[in-house]
């Protein structure tokens, strides 16, 4: 006699789905006291900062009207005037490389404080990776500000805050990298009898660099716009200039200042990206 197997009704495979997908109570709980929380902090911040319809309604509008302003962009029709603004384009793109260049010196031998693969004693790189957030955690504009004091207005402070700021930065990025690395060739470094110092320099470091490079590109990149910032409240670049146009409400010489800055970061990532690529990826491309 045949057998043939009957199928359940479809019901009770419904109800059996629902009851393997039905969560603890506990843990329905904490998603339900998380959204909750949530919901509540974005209530209390829309009533404690004033959100209103009425309020960004007119506030769009009056954006509406400083854009108009903007409009048509000024052309500077004497070298003079494009000396003067050129120049602060690029002493703000020198002030991002210059900052970005000496962080990134000065992180690099500091990463290996923080990198499990390289120090084995815990306490060493809990107080190394706290020292890099310490310095993540002060704002490159406060830096600038407290340089300022000490060194005067002009690049050097901006130069100096920058750096400083990269230091935390990519030493945290540079030391993830080095323990991201794969074991298995360091591993067969050391089965040939290499020590600590060759290990590092023939296993970590070739996997690690172009993630370093790669890094450092890009905070060049994210520098710039921050030099920009930095100008305004004087640490030189172009942001002193757009800053003295604002004041002075020349707004269509302030939307000739911003674009210039869009072009140049344009080109900038452009630029950087063409060379990440080319140092994640260096292989020349196939010919057909």
């Amino acid at each position: 006699m045949l057998f043939v197997p009957t199928r359940p009704p479809i019901e009770g495979v419904i109800a059996e789905i629902e009851t393997a997908r039905r969560l603890p109570w506990r843990q329905r709980l904490a998603i339900a006291t998380t959204v909750g929380i949530l919901l509540g902090t974005l209530t209390w911040c829309l009533y404690a900062f004033d959100f209103s319809p009425q309020r960004l309604w007119h506030g769009l509008g009056r954006l509406g009207d400083v854009v108009s302003f903007m409009l048509p962009p000024y052309i500077w029709t004497t070298w003079d005037e494009w000396r003067g603004v050129l120049g602060g384009l690029g002493e703000t793109i020198a002030m991002a490389f210059m900052g970005t260049l000496i962080g990134a010196i000065v992180a690099f031998p500091l990463s290996f404080l923080g990198a499990r693969v390289i120090v084995p004693m815990p306490w060493l790189r809990l107080a190394s990776r706290r020292g890099f957030d310490t310095l993540r955690a002060v704002e490159t504009i406060i830096l600038a500000l407290v340089f300022i004091r000490a060194f005067g207005l002009g690049p050097l402070a901006g130069v100096l805050a920058i750096a400083v700021s990269e230091v935390g930065t990519l030493a945290k990025v540079y030391s993830e990298a080095m323990e991201n690395t794969s074991a298995r060739p360091v591993e067969g470094v050391r089965a040939v009898g290499a020590g600590p110092l060759q290990t590092i320099r023939y296993a970590i470091l070739p996997q690690a660099l172009p993630v370093m490079l790669s890094a450092a590109l890009y905070q060049f990149e994210s520098n710039v716009r921050s030099s920009t910032i930095l100008g305004i409240v004087g640490a030189g670049g172009i942001g002193f200039l757009l800053s003295d146009r604002i004041r002075a409400y020349h707004w269509q010489e302030a939307w000739s200042i911003i674009f210039l800055i869009v072009l140049a970061v344009f080109a900038i990532d452009t630029a950087s990206g063409w060379l990440r690529m080319r140092i994640i990826d260096p292989r020349p491309a196939a010919t057909p």
